[in-house]
């Protein structure tokens, strides 16, 4: 999106995904641990789960164009569809109950401290969005090459090939 429009167009959408993610965290806090005790597999499943998931955003990532002059419309995503986004992100559900089961676990029962942490984690994430967004539009400046594109492309699957095998590899 910051590619695309900018960082002042992509704001709107930018509030929709940290509403989506407050809320998903929120919720995985409070599920997290109960739903861990009492299925502990799950936690394997979930793993392989995110891990094909992963390979399949890398190799769309690998596909993917930056050319938007060919005659495609682009939509500009607007707040609604961040909500929607995240409440389809596999990788934030994963994330959160990952997040909260096995480093916050001991505030999960403390609806308080659940809150200021969601909170905070979510602060983190307006900041490393716009940091994302912003890097995006420095990028539209210097993305002409087709070449450099696919380099990008390829450096950018091999990031999610690496954390996808990284996902498997953790213990517990």
């Amino acid at each position: 999106m910051g590619l695309v429009f900018g960082y002042g167009k992509t704001l709107p959408f930018i509030s929709g995904i940290l509403t989506g993610f407050f809320g998903i965290m929120l919720f995985c806090g409070s599920m997290s641990a109960a739903v861990l005790n009492i299925l502990p597999s799950l936690s394997s499943w979930v793993r392989w789960a995110g891990c094909l998931y992963i390979l399949w955003l890398a190799w769309l990532t690998y596909k993917t164009s930056y050319s938007f002059e060919d005659g495609k419309k682009v939509t500009r995503l607007g707040f609604g569809r961040g909500v929607l986004l995240q409440f389809l992100n596999p990788k934030l559900i994963f994330y959160g109950i990952t997040l909260y089961s096995a480093f916050l676990s001991s505030i999960t029962t403390r609806p308080a401290l659940l809150l200021i942490w969601t909170a905070g984690i979510t602060v983190a994430a307006f900041f490393t969005l716009s940091i994302w967004t912003f890097f995006g539009t420095a990028l539209k400046l210097y993305i002409t090459s087709p070449r450099l594109k696919k380099y990008i492309n390829i450096f950018l699957s091999l990031l999610l090939v690496y954390t996808a095998i990284s996902l498997l590899l953790i213990k517990g």
